[in-house]
């Protein structure tokens, strides 16, 4: 936990880079959801719900924060097509504080209302939509992926008429607790109005607020903007690990949906995988398989590619594309570790390598379900199921030499069935919602979210 403290960063730079909105007004406003957890980081665990309410549904500003909200300028790829036409649509950046260990973190809306870059959208959100955000942040967190965190859920009172949901349906706004809000997008924007000066201004923005560390901020732009490029790809290439360590597809990977620091965020129709395919994709739109389950790294690298595009004035290409060519090392060192954290189990290298290979493999040619294989084989030897098939073998050979972590021990992994969240989980903890406003099975379905990440990171 720790004490509030206020970081309006953004409004340091100037208006290139957002618009000054006004929130909706809603007829209702029935807290659903308050993420404690997040909130301690942050020092606001200790609001009352009618303060929480009048902060994060009303959105009354907190003290020393934004007076007036900001919807942020980016562009961005979509599916392949390059947008001029986006921005936060639905959203807006509220207040920024520091956490525990002085970070910068936003709070950021979701079906907020309008915005000057709404277009014909009517800026509002689904509850079905908000409950489905609540789980892919939980599960990703517990299974230890770099993800934003859902903040807050307060339903609206208002019914909404979508197309791809029985309508009307029930409305609500969501605040996220991330890591930055600024997207690959926003650089793009800026490269398309072809403002050198404002992307040189992003730039600096980012490596003194966020990439302290290892930037300095007042470096010559030629040295600056491909360490900057590099801090990024490393923090790409270890998500991406991550969504596939976890059987996760995030839906869509445009280049608006990737962030600087690299965090897991704004979640649509994403899925878990119920066993392994590489082919599995989460949007019903997504007819190409662009972002599949297996051509996420791809689509991860491209998106940090169309970063460097942005950066070629300072510079050139030949520092740029030496940052890419290490993308891929990253991402794969990233999901071997993190396969043997979800075994509970350390490995070399080489057998590291190895493991990926045999996993994949068995994986795909077995019908238990991916987050089943994991809970069965926690500390390298299966506690459950039948796996005595050939494909299995090459598997349990590398976990021969594994040494199991002390989480192995666990009583967490004693359970029959693995902490999983295919679609129809997901239809199953709505139904009783939509029926009849019943929320009890979400919440107790959080808290078994919740115990496997304690389990893990234990």
């Amino acid at each position: 936990m720790t004490s509030y403290a206020a970081a309006p960063i953004h409004g340091t730079l100037d208006d290139r880079f957002y618009q000054k909105v006004d929130a909706a007004t809603f007829p209702d406003h029935q807290l659903r959801y308050r993420n404690d957890r997040a909130a301690a980081s942050v020092g606001l665990d200790g609001l009352d719900d009618a303060a929480w309410v009048d902060h994060f549904g009303k959105f009354q500003s907190l003290p020393e924060n934004y007076q007036q909200p900001l919807a942020l300028s980016y562009h961005g790829h979509q599916f392949g097509v390059y947008n001029p036409e986006i921005g936060d649509g639905r959203g807006f950046l509220f207040a920024q504080l520091r956490d525990h260990d002085g970070r910068v973190l936003d709070l950021g809306t979701k079906g907020s209302g309008t915005t000057p870059y709404s277009r014909t959208a009517d800026g509002r959100l689904t509850l079905k939509g908000a409950v489905r955000e609540i789980l892919a942040t939980e599960m990703l967190q517990a299974l230890g992926v770099n993800t934003s965190k859902t903040f807050s859920v307060i339903e609206t009172g208002e019914a909404l008429q979508r197309h791809d949901e029985p309508s009307p349906t029930r409305a609500a706004v969501l605040v996220r607790l991330s890591h930055s809000h600024i997207r690959i997008g926003s650089f793009q924007r800026l490269r398309f109005m072809e403002d050198q000066d404002g992307i040189e201004t992003l730039i600096r923005h980012v490596a003194r607020h966020y990439f302290s560390a290892n930037l300095d901020a007042d470096a010559p732009i030629n040295d600056l903007a491909p360490a900057f490029l590099a801090e990024t790809a490393a923090k790409v290439a270890d998500t991406a690990g991550g969504w596939m360590a976890a059987g996760f597809v995030h839906g869509v990977l445009n280049t608006d949906n990737f962030n600087i620091t690299g965090e897991s965020f704004d979640y649509g129709p994403w899925r878990f995988m119920d066993r392994f395919d590489p082919r599995f994709v989460a949007a019903y739109f997504d007819q190409s398989g662009r972002y599949a389950y297996g051509r996420q790294p791809e689509a991860s690298l491209w998106a940090v590619c169309r970063l460097a595009d942005c950066l070629l004035p300072f510079g050139g290409a030949p520092p740029l594309e030496a940052v890419l060519q290490d993308f891929y090392n990253k991402l794969e060192t990233s999901l071997r570790r993190r396969l043997c954290w979800r075994l509970g189990v350390q490995l070399n290298d080489e057998a590291s390598v190895e493991l990926s290979t045999t996993l994949f493999a068995a994986a795909k040619a077995t019908d238990v379900g991916f987050a089943q294989i994991f809970h069965d084989w926690y500390g390298g030897t299966p506690r459950r199921g039948d796996y005595s098939g050939a494909e299995w073998q090459g598997v349990a050979g590398v976990l021969e030499g594994a040494t199991p972590l002390a989480s192995a021990n666990h009583p967490f992994f004693d359970r029959d069935k693995a902490v999983a969240l295919p679609i129809e989980t997901v239809e199953a903890l709505w139904d009783p919602i939509a029926a009849r406003d019943d929320w009890a099975p979400l919440y107790a379905f959080i808290d078994d979210i919740r115990a496997l990440g304690a389990a893990l990171s234990s």
